[in-house]
């Protein structure tokens, strides 16, 4: 049942709704499209396009949420693939991610109202109109903060955030270095180490130009210290001349040849944090690594430190500092394309053949 009264136009967006919500009534007719698969498998085969009625009531401690847009991230792909550690009950609908407006709330919850903006933390079923959520997996956000920057928050700028801060006790001017640097995550990692006041070494794979130079600008502007192709960190004389203290913290998101020739510019006690395999290649140390310079190989995978650590002081701290970054324009979303949710296939294919090299990130329109 709903314990506020709230009236909801005939046609928000893609929802509609035949009456008024209100205390001790019901709605009828309400209806969603949503993108969900009922196997897994191959997402160009498996997903699909429904329009299905909401629940008529809501529980004590749910949610009705109108999604605004929501993005589509590689762990999406592996999820419907079947391969990601996470495996929602089938039938299923897609997206970790999204933002949206809170339309109606249960007669339990107490610390959201109709109006509030929100984004789901660990909920999953965000590629539709509107869904019904767990209050206690929505976070309130606000309205004056650019949406694409927010409905992704929980992944990309999260792990960025807590690679920077887990593993090695940085210091000003300190060095860091990653590959996969324009992904949605490398990014991120530019970005909050430009606020924190590290260097970065960023190293991308080489592309035809203008392209090469247009993402090393691209890159420089959100504040990047260095950009290096792959090729050019095997012969740069950085560190080697002394221009740079060799790095105590490297990121890895690629794995292979990439990963190693980060690794070896270590120095010595340095660690090397894996939270992605672009390239499906294992991660391969030399033994001297391991024995002259003590190096240490970490991983790191968001959705078990939230699961570890939900809604204790440094949980809420990480997500404070995140929310005012975006809010102060300082922590934008990486290069995307919006697309209609009847375009969502597009969305999946590019997602799964980018390599890293489509440019942008997908969101869909949720409205």
């Amino acid at each position: 049942m709903f314990h506020r009264i709230f009236r909801l136009s005939s046609s928000v967006g893609q929802t509609t709704v035949s009456r008024s919500l209100v205390a001790k009534h019901h709605h009828r007719d309400m209806h969603c499209r949503k993108i969900v698969y009922e196997e897994y498998g191959d997402p160009m085969k498996v997903v699909s396009l429904v329009e299905q009625t909401l629940p008529d009531k809501l529980d004590d401690e749910q949610v009705l949420v109108k999604m605004i847009v929501a993005p589509v991230n590689p762990a999406d792909i592996n999820t419907i693939q079947g391969v990601y550690p996470v495996k929602p009950p089938l039938p299923a609908t897609g997206g970790y991610e999204g933002i949206g407006d809170v339309l109606a709330v249960g007669s339990g919850v107490k610390n959201l109202c109709p109006g509030d903006r929100v984004i789901p933390v660990g909920a999953m079923g965000t590629w539709c109109t509107a869904g019904v959520f767990d209050s206690k997996l929505l976070r309130k956000v606000s309205k004056d903060t650019n949406v694409y920057a927010l409905s992704s928050i929980t992944s990309n700028p999260c792990t960025a955030y807590r690679m920077l801060h887990d593993f090695v006790s940085l210091n000003k001017n300190d060095v860091i270095i990653q590959n996969g640097a324009n992904s949605a995550c490398g990014q991120n990692i530019i970005q909050l180490a430009n606020i924190f006041g590290y260097t970065t070494v960023n190293i991308i794979r080489n592309r035809p130009e203008p392209d090469l130079e247009n993402l090393k600008n691209l890159l420089k502007c959100l504040g990047a210290s260095y950009v290096l192709t792959e090729e050019e960190l095997r012969t740069t004389d950085l560190f080697r001349s002394g221009v740079l203290p060799k790095p105590r913290l490297g990121i890895n998101n690629i794995g292979g040849k990439s990963s190693t020739e980060v690794l070896r510019t270590l120095n010595n006690g340095g660690v090397m944090v894996t939270y992605g395999g672009m390239s499906r290649e294992p991660v391969i140390v030399p033994t001297a690594s391991f024995i002259f310079k003590d190096i240490q190989l970490r991983g790191f995978w968001m959705t078990r430190w939230r699961k570890e650590n939900a809604n204790t002081e440094q949980y809420n701290q990480m997500y404070d500092e995140l929310l005012q970054f975006m809010k102060d324009g300082k922590l934008v979303a990486p290069a995307y394309k919006t697309l209609p949710l009847n375009s969502f296939k597009e969305a999946l294919k590019n997602t799964i053949s980018s390599k890293g090299f489509i440019g942008h990130k997908y969101f869909l329109d949720l409205q």
